[in-house]
C-alpha cells in the first residue's frame, strides 16, 4: 500500500491568461479523485484552487478545504464552498499553512503567483531542514516553473542550496503524470528512511 494517501495543492485564486491552467486543475482534481487520493487544498472557489476542487468533488473524491476566515469573501465567490467532506475555517495563514501541511503526504504546485510560489518554496525549506521527507512536485504546465527550475540550479551551482539532497523537487510536464511521480517519490522515500533506520 502506498504511503501517500492526500496531496495538497498550492495554485492561483486566478485563472491565469491560458485555458490550460483552468484545464490542468481540473484534470488533476479528477485524477486525485480516481486515484482515490485526498485532496487537500486552499478551501477557495475561485480560479485554479476552485477549478481543482469542484473537479475533485464532481469525480467522488474526498476533499479537505482549509482556510483564514479573512479570505471566505476573497478566495470563496458565495462565501464557504460547497460539496467538500472537511472544511477548516481558521484564524490565521500560518494555521492554514501549518494544518495543509500536517495533513498532507505530498505536494503539487500547479501555475500561480507570489502566494502559490511562497507555500511551496516554504515546504522546500522545510526538507533541506530536515523536517520532512514529502514529495514535492512542480506541475510545470506549458513551462510555467521553467524560472523556478532555472533558479533553483542557480542557487545550487552557487553554493546557497546545502543539504541538496533533501530538495529534490520533481518537475513534471504533463498532468497525467503527476500521481505516479507522487506515488514513485513516496516509495522511493520509503526506502530511505528504512536505510536510514538500519544504520
Amino acid at each position: 500500500m502506498s504511503s501517500i494517501q492526500s496531496v495538497c495543492v498550492y495554485c492561483g485564486s486566478s485563472t491565469g491568461r491560458s485555458p490550460i491552467y483552468i484545464e490542468s486543475g481540473e484534470a488533476l482534481g479528477t485524477a486525485l479523485a480516481a486515484a482515490g487520493l485526498r485532496l487537500i487544498y486552499g478551501g477557495g472557489t475561485r480560479g485554479i484552487m476552485g477549478a481543482v476542487s469542484a473537479a475533485a468533488v464532481a469525480a467522488g473524491g474526498k476533499v479537505t478545504g482549509i482556510i483564514p476566515t479573512f479570505l471566505l469573501s476573497k478566495e470563496a465567490k458565495d462565501g464557504a464552498p460547497s460539496g467538500l467532506d472537511e472544511l477548516h475555517v481558521v484564524d490565521t495563514m500560518h494555521v492554514r499553512k501549518h494544518m495543509m501541511f500536517e495533513r498532507s503526504d505530498a505536494f503539487v504546485a500547479l501555475p500561480g503567483g507570489i502566494g502559490t510560489v511562497e507555500e511551496i518554496i516554504e515546504i522546500m525549506t522545510w526538507g533541506q531542514l530536515g523536517q520532512h521527507r514529502k514529495p514535492m512536485i512542480f506541475a510545470n504546465i506549458d513551462g510555467f516553473w521553467e524560472p523556478m527550475r532555472a533558479l533553483i540550479d542557480h542557487m545550487t551551482a552557487e553554493g546557497f542550496i546545502h543539504s541538496a539532497h533533501q530538495v529534490r523537487p520533481i518537475f513534471v510536464d504533463k498532468v497525467e503524470d503527476i500521481i505516479p511521480a507522487i506515488v514513485a517519490a513516496g516509495n522511493a522515500s520509503e526506502g530511505d528512511e528504512a536505510v536510514i533506520e538500519q544504520m
